[in-house]
């Protein structure tokens, strides 16, 4: 189970994916909030490339550690983006 986390951790598709799912956050959250749509895009991300890219390993176990990569991931990015805030303000 390690290794397909570890796979999908480096997978720099699901990364540029999470990074347009934050940006677009970002703009629409006045509309629909913060929590929703990045727990909405982290499972349609994992279900895409689960689906699309099979990498050997069931669907299952596939997707669930997906989602647990793509949570990892939208932490580190939300963290990386409030870094920038603080070093942007004056």
């Amino acid at each position: 189970m390690t290794e397909i986390l570890n796979d999908q951790l480096a997978d720099p598709f699901r990364i540029v994916l999470l990074i347009g799912l934050y940006i677009t956050m970002l703009r629409t959250r006045t509309a629909t909030g913060t929590f929703m749509p990045l727990a909405a895009g982290a499972v349609a991300v994992s279900l895409i490339i689960a689906t699309t890219l099979s990498s050997g390993v069931a669907f299952g176990p596939n997707v669930g550690m997906g989602i647990v990569a793509n949570i990892i991931l939208l932490a580190i990015i939300h963290g990386a983006y409030q870094v920038f805030l603080r070093v942007t303000r004056k």
